[in-house]
């Protein structure tokens, strides 16, 4: 009987939050026989073959789009300019503001053989829209410090202190950030009545630096450079532990072996083309961070924090390949030591466990729930700290969502021979990301799902992770 409550109040609370949801809606999609831009600017995949064009007519800024992407989207006044590969029957719309969008272009009048290369389709994206008789409410929040970063509805504000916003009627989330300070998170329900004041003073936190230092230590030392103090420890199983200015990371050391890389059968049926063929993939012993790169550490060797959801242990994410390799040089050169993005074959061994791999679906667990953080258990709200979910089997975290990482390679289609060390293309246009983020559903949080973006691209959701040659 209490179970059936509890199922009951769940279901109830549920029920509500679908109730303030908004969707986005397909108007129509077609075929633009007429429009030649898939020509005069024409893209090409990684066979070299041409995309389609699809022109995403939403009037809403800050969408992200998933499926056979290639490049970049572009967005121009009132549509974003998506470019697909031939055959693509379908493209999933996220965006902050609203529900994820799924768009099978075969229910809304395209052929079964899909998209065609270089031709261009207008799909049409309606949004909800504000009754006229509840009009937008103005919510008011003083709060201090002045510094901190507002975030409604995972849209950020800063107003040095007080922030005036109209809001539509309805159940609206928000968090106050602040670095050095507890993260404060509430809702409000606006009515449509007289504004509405909330004050948060935020609370400070001290960091007990102590905290950081590992037990267990083998051997250790430590050197000033210029006005950075830097140390490093070896623990009792060989991995390292790096402190700069009281900001520490840890690099875990994996035992070298084979692996099967690619679309293994412990990935179901969710695997993607380019996952494919699996191929034996022979590694040497190297060392990876236990985490991402966190702001702290970022900050110790960059002086600035570039991160969209600001706190010490949360990761430092809206930085580009290029970003990622100015802080490496900067780290080699206070540790003198040769850090570097990881190889996508390393990143993804790791991921899977190395020699004490289980064979899991995602990084550590069968269950993307246990290990990740993704849009079911974020709400597509931001970040979470590093290490607030189960490790793997070689005690790495967030191998599954929290960010995007970065690894080294360009990106390429696999081949099904057996290849040691490898590195990946010597040129290419596109570089891996790997891993999910809070911003993807589960089945972007896989071991051997990939994706790839421009170098010079960044945002909330892609941060990076260190490797290092033993």
């Amino acid at each position: 009987m209490l179970s059936r409550y509890f199922l009951f109040i769940l279901f109830f609370l549920l029920s509500i939050q679908t109730v303030d949801a908004q969707e986005l809606k397909v108007k129509q999609m077609s075929l633009d026989a007429n429009d030649l831009s898939a020509r005069s600017f024409e893209r090409k995949d990684l066979n070299d073959n041409p995309c389609a064009l699809v022109k995403v007519q939403l009037a809403a800024k800050g969408a992200d789009f998933e499926g056979n992407v290639v490049g970049d989207v572009t967005y121009k006044t009132g549509e974003y300019w998506v470019y697909m590969t031939e055959g693509s029957r379908e493209l999933r719309i996220k965006h902050h503001n609203y529900l994820p969008l799924h768009v099978n272009f075969v229910d809304h009048g395209m052929k079964r053989s899909g998209v065609k290369g270089k031709q261009t389709y207008t799909l049409t994206i309606t949004m909800p829209q504000t009754s006229a008789s509840a009009p937008p409410q103005q919510l008011n929040i003083n709060y201090t410090p002045a510094n901190a970063m507002v975030l409604i509805d995972s849209k950020p504000f800063q107003a040095n202190g007080r922030l005036e916003v109209l809001l539509p009627v309805g159940t609206h989330e928000y968090q106050l950030i602040a670095m050095g300070y507890e993260t404060v998170e509430g809702s409000v329900k606006m009515n449509g009545g007289a504004p509405q004041t909330i004050t948060v003073n935020m609370v400070s936190t001290t960091q007990d630096d102590s905290q950081h230092q590992n037990s267990g230590i083998g051997s250790g030392d430590s050197q000033q450079t210029g006005n950075q103090q830097v140390s490093v420890v070896t623990d009792s199983v060989g991995s390292e532990i790096f402190t700069l200015n009281g900001a520490s990371f840890k690099m875990i050391r994996v035992e070298g072996g084979k692996f099967q890389m690619g679309a293994t059968s412990d990935q179901g049926q969710y695997a993607e083309s380019d996952e494919k063929p699996a191929h034996e993939v022979t590694l040497s012993t190297f060392r990876i961070g236990e985490t991402e790169v966190t702001q702290a550490v970022w900050l110790a060797v960059m002086g600035a924090n570039p991160a969209h959801f600001m706190g010490n242990d949360r990761p430092v994410e809206n930085v580009s390949w290029d970003d990622c390799q100015e802080f490496i040089q900067k780290l080699n050169q206070l540790t003198g030591r040769t850090f570097r993005l990881p190889t996508e074959a390393e990143w993804e061994y790791a991921a899977r466990g190395g020699k004490k791999s289980k064979g899991y679906m995602y990084s550590g667990s069968a269950k993307a729930t246990d290990v990740a953080w993704y849009t079911k258990n974020t709400h597509d709200s931001g970040s979470r700290e590093v290490k607030t979910r189960l490790p793997n089997e070689l005690g790495l975290y967030d191998m599954s969502g929290n960010v995007w990482e970065w690894c080294q390679d360009w990106y390429e289609n696999y081949s099904s021979k057996s290849v040691k060390n490898p590195t990946g293309p010597t040129n290419g246009t596109l570089r891996v990301r790997r891993g999910g983020s809070w911003y993807y559903e589960a089945n972007n949080c896989r071991v051997s799902f990939r994706i790839s973006r421009s170098p010079d691209y960044s945002s909330p959701d892609l941060g990076l992770r260190l490797a290092l040659q033993e």
